[in-house]
């Protein structure tokens, strides 16, 4: 691949951001700044985005040679990330993730963002590891966990750290179907173009009726997680 973690291509009016670092695809500044350059010329050119990772990692999750560092580092992190799933969640085109394999963490959150995800059949894992490994869940990824995913399943998911095979992932709502492998753009790009088809109007005006207070409470959160992570040490 090239040096550059997201590769843009606009396809048949559909935005695919096809996000590879070649590794793990663990999110860090930089790359969050990526994805925000491509949704921003896929929302001035495209009907809708559909992002994908890299074959069998979707992604880890937070950069975590960044969040070792504790402090400042990891609340400007984790303050970005939050707000590039809001942005996801709140996008005035129609978003569908193609979730190639582990989703990890915020990798897991993104998922939780978009409007339809799809992901693939095998052995990956899907979920928010957090308290697993000792840390406290954000308070943005409480909102977005209590918004998208199947009640039942909440506190598996968030309290007690379940990681989900993908059929698992589907049935608590991290994920909406699964495709095979070769079978998931395809089924991204389908369900871009059916949604894409609708009144853009009436379809962001819709979207943001229906997630306008989650979306105003979590941009109240964001600053709390900022302000306790950079007070947290390092």
């Amino acid at each position: 691949m090239s040096g550059d973690p997201v590769r843009y291509e606009l396809r048949d009016s559909n935005a695919i951001l096809w996000f590879d670092d070649g590794k793990a695809n663990a999110l860090t500044l930089e790359k969050i700044t990526a994805l925000h350059a491509g949704l921003d010329r896929a929302e001035k050119e495209a009907q809708a985005v559909v992002l994908l990772g890299r074959p069998g990692r979707f992604s880890a999750g937070f950069d975590l040679s960044v969040m070792r560092q504790g402090g400042l580092p990891v609340a400007e992190l984790v303050a970005a990330g939050a707000e590039l799933a809001l942005r996801l969640y709140g996008f005035p085109r129609p978003v569908v993730i193609g979730c190639t394999g582990h989703a990890i963490a915020m990798g897991a959150i993104l998922c939780l963002a978009a409007d339809v995800r799809i992901g693939v059949s095998g052995d990956f894992k899907i979920g928010l590891n957090e308290v697993g490994i000792g840390m406290t869940l954000p308070h943005f990824a409480i909102e977005f966990a209590q918004a998208r995913l199947s009640p039942q399943h909440l506190t598996r998911a968030a309290v007690e750290a379940e990681l989900y095979s993908p059929e698992g992932a589907v049935e608590a709502g991290f994920l909406d179907s699964l495709a095979s492998p070769d079978g998931l753009l395809p089924e991204a790009l389908a369900e871009a173009t059916r949604a894409g088809m609708l009144d853009a109007t009436a379809y962001r005006n819709t979207k943001l009726r229906l997630r306008g207070s989650m979306i105003s409470r979590t941009k109240q959160v964001i600053e709390r997680d900022r302000n306790q992570l950079a007070g947290a040490g390092g």
